[in-house]
């Protein structure tokens, strides 16, 4: 048995034609090779799960603890790591390593997890899709402002959640069923039928989908 999830980076959009000649826009993923670098048992930690590395490092990066515990694995030191839950944490063992391959394959379905484009602080209207106010004659220069935000004598507060400007993006974010178009195992590839978080070389973590229709 293999783990349902895989670590990766975006490496970015392109598009595709299928046999109809008609155009599918497509993330490209660089996913994995990871390792398995601990794995959490219910008589130990009280739950059972698998830690997975990804994005191999010089070993002078890493300091003496890290160190360790990769070589207790029994892998190189990485970058990154990631835990997830498992069924059966007999089913694995440590330095184990998993490829694109073992986890996904055409026409299956992939829920992708990332860290969303940081926009920083943004208005209302590119925030929360308002449609402004007017801009005809007469009207002063009020056509990308929230308007009023208060409550009168009762409650004479600004209700907690009122749509504001704010920072905007920059957030764990997570895109459910999208289709795998394609699996390219020689160059570790991950091809999925639309977009993922994150910029170019963001890490993603991608997994069987929970919605498989």
């Amino acid at each position: 048995m293999t783990l349902s999830a895989i670590l990766g980076e975006k490496v970015g959009m392109t598009r595709i034609f299928d046999d109809q000649s008609r155009a599918i826009p497509v993330t490209v993923i660089k996913a994995g090779p990871c390792h398995i670098t601990r794995i959490c048992t219910e008589e130990g930690e009280g739950y059972s799960a698998v830690q997975i590395s990804y994005g191999e490092i010089p070993a002078r990066r890493a300091n003496r603890p890290q160190a360790g515990h990769f070589a207790k694995a029994g892998v190189a030191p990485t970058r990154h790591l990631v835990e997830v839950r498992v069924e059966d944490d007999s089913l694995f063992e440590l330095g184990q390593t998993l490829r694109v391959e073992d986890v996904f394959e055409a026409g299956t379905r992939a829920d992708v997890t990332g860290v969303s484009k940081g926009k920083g602080f943004q208005g209302v209207m590119k925030r929360h899709n308002f449609h402004g106010q007017g801009a005809g004659h007469g009207v002063h220069k009020v056509h990308r402002s929230p308007g009023a935000i208060g409550a009168c004598a009762t409650p004479a507060r600004v209700m907690k959640g009122t749509k504001l400007p704010g920072r905007m993006g920059g957030e764990r974010t997570t895109v459910l069923n999208l289709a795998v178009v394609g699996v390219d195992p020689d160059r570790n590839l991950l091809v999925l039928k639309g977009a993922v978080p994150g910029p170019k070389g963001g890490l993603v973590l991608v997994r069987e989908a929970v919605k498989n229709s």
